[in-house]
């Protein structure tokens, strides 16, 4: 009996990973509009509204010059905040050394609400796991730490130990 259990939660997660991603844009119209951003051409894009520029990959994906390769690394908050100051100490990427974890509001910027697995705009953000990513922005409990969902869950906090995705910013000023 346990081994049909294992077969079908096997079977279930690979038709959750194969999922393509639907975006409605004939009832509502896109939120992120790509002419907003500005392609760097190094892996980076920047939003001209904001003038924010984001890692295109998660942190543990690499950019080739057209999409992100590799899986994404999950990590702690604290061992998130310590990646982003240990890339900027080691030179920076992409000829900046200012990345961090953006604040909830920031990353919301990068959220497309038309789209599902993932709601990002994937020509700009190409193999983002539908699901959650860090934010520096902290509640009044110092155990815990905002994050957002790139799937359909949305933001809540939990604890600074879970290991969870990153996606790096840079400029601005943290809020």
């Amino acid at each position: 009996m346990k081994k049909r259990h294992v077969l079908f939660l096997l079977v279930l997660g690979s038709s959750l990973a194969m999922a393509e991603q639907t975006c409605d844009s004939h009832t509502y119209p896109m939120s992120m509009h790509a002419d907003q951003y500005h392609d760097n051409g190094d892996g980076t894009v920047t939003d001209n509204q904001s003038k924010l520029t984001w890692m295109r990959c998660s942190l543990g994906q690499t950019w080739t010059g057209t999409t992100c390769t590799g899986t994404p690394t999950t990590h702690s908050l604290p061992v998130a905040l310590a990646e982003a100051c240990k890339l900027n100490e080691q030179g920076g990427y992409a000829g900046r050394s200012d990345w961090r974890v953006p604040q909830i509001p920031e990353l919301a910027m990068i959220v497309e609400r038309q789209c599902n697995n993932p709601r990002t705009n994937q020509a700009l953000f190409p193999e983002t796991p539908a699901s959650y990513f860090w934010t520096a922005t902290s509640p009044a409990d110092p155990g815990n730490g905002y994050v957002l969902s790139f799937g359909i869950e949305g933001a809540k906090y939990t604890g600074r130990e879970e290991t969870l995705n990153v996606r790096l910013v840079s400029g601005g000023k943290a809020m």
